[in-house]
Order: C-alpha cells, then sequence, then structure tokens
C-alpha cells in the first residue's frame, strides 16, 4: 500500500512541478527552483515509502571543494534515497533509457544530469567528457561505478571511467556505502518494502595522491567494501 501511494503522489507531483518548473527554466535560465522542488518530491515519495534513513559521515564532510560521489547501487531506490541527501546541487550519470522517459527525461536533462551508454565504448568516453565539463563548473557528481545493481547486494566490479575522470579533473571522490535498500526494494521487484537503511560517507580521497587510475580505483572500492558486512564484500 505504502509503494502504491508512493507511485501515486510522484505521478501527480511530477507534471505539477513541470507545470511551472519548465517555463520558469526556460524563461530565467536557473534550474535552482525545479532542481530542489524535484528533490522534495524523491525525498518524500521514499519517506511515504516508509523508508527511514541514517546518516553517518556527512556532517563531518568538509564542504571546501565540489566532489565526485561514488556509490555502490543495490536497489532502484538508491538514487531517490541519496541524490536529496547530498548538501549540493549534484549532477548524476544516468543510463539514457531513463532520459526517453516524459517529464523526468527532458528535466534531468535540464538539470545537467548526464546519459550514458555502457554498450557503446565511445558513446561512454564522451558521456564521461561531458560529465568532466559538467564537474569543472563547479557541481558535484554522483556516480554509480558498478554500473549496475548487485542483484545479491554484494559489491560488483568497478567501472573505468568514472576515475579517468577524477584524474583528469582532480576533484576529490567520496566514497558512500548504502546498506539495507537491497532488502527494501531488490532488483527484479516493484514494489517496495519500508525499512531502515544507512548510509555511511567516507572520507575524501584525493585523485592527485595516487600514481595512476588502477591505484585510486582501489583505494576507492576498498573504502566503499570497509562498511560493508564481511559476506557482501
Amino acid at each position: 500500500m505504502r509503494s502504491l501511494l508512493t507511485l501515486l503522489w510522484w505521478m501527480i507531483a511530477a507534471p505539477v512541478t513541470a507545470l511551472w518548473g519548465f517555463p520558469w527554466t526556460l524563461l530565467t535560465g536557473k534550474i535552482d527552483a525545479m532542481y530542489w522542488t524535484g528533490l522534495w518530491i524523491a525525498r518524500l515519495g521514499v519517506r511515504i515509502a516508509g523508508i527511514r534513513w541514517t546518516l553517518i559521515g556527512l556532517d563531518r564532510l568538509p564542504m571546501t571543494s565540489n566532489y565526485i560521489f561514488m556509490s555502490n547501487h543495490v536497489s532502484n531506490i538508491d538514487p531517490p534515497l541519496l541524490v536529496p541527501l547530498l548538501p549540493r546541487r549534484v549532477t548524476v550519470m544516468v543510463k539514457k533509457e531513463l532520459f526517453k522517459l516524459p517529464i523526468l527525461g527532458p528535466a534531468m536533462r535540464m538539470a545537467d544530469f548526464i546519459p550514458i551508454n555502457r554498450s557503446n565504448r565511445e558513446a561512454a568516453i564522451g558521456s564521461v567528457r561531458e560529465a568532466a565539463n559538467v564537474v569543472r563548473k563547479g557541481l558535484d557528481l554522483l556516480v554509480f561505478p558498478e554500473g549496475t545493481r548487485s542483484r545479491d547486494g554484494r559489491l560488483l566490479p568497478f567501472k573505468k571511467g568514472s576515475f579517468h575522470l577524477a584524474m583528469d579533473t582532480g576533484v576529490p571522490i567520496v566514497p558512500v556505502t548504502i546498506l539495507g535498500t537491497e532488502a527494501l526494494l531488490p532488483k527484479g521487484s516493484v514494489l517496495a518494502r519500508p525499512g531502515k537503511v544507512s548510509i555511511v560517507f567516507h572520507a575524501p580521497i584525493d585523485p592527485k595522491e595516487f600514481a595512476d587510475r588502477d591505484e585510486l580505483m582501489e583505494a576507492v572500492t576498498a573504502s566503499v567494501k570497509s562498511a560493508l558486512p564481511e559476506e557482501r564484500q
């Protein structure tokens, strides 16, 4: 019942927001009002679903730089849960199919979200370059470097593209570990169950301290793993 109420809320709130948000953004050239309204809608939907969260480490994160947040990915609830909790406007690398959805697709383009096609290497490289340009403008970036959701909660090997981006831009990486969403909305499921989630923000990792991309990837992987139970590492 809670999941159906969440879907109903999103189905009503998104078109209403689009009615004023799209014209306002086009007229002013500013996405902020629609962006933060959209995140409020997403966060409230997660709450309606009965999902509660505990944040660990976010309050200790220095706001002296923009960041690339890299998180494990075990559920479709991860993005609408995590993005509204980040303290500043963030761009997200999102699979290209989602940009075909009405309302959501155009809204993500207005917000500088980056479509990525992982089945096409050249297109994926182009997406990484586009993301680098957005990051250089001063926006934070959220990446799920596994590239897909894990079916059993175990950490999958990370894709390399976002680490190229970090090395090229020099922007610090904040590893993030999400715990619990795999039980509330597992891959292949449509309806979410209520429950508690923990989100761990680890200490920033400076790409400039590493000799190459592989060393950086190992450090980020180890950081994300450090908060996972042993059987899911």
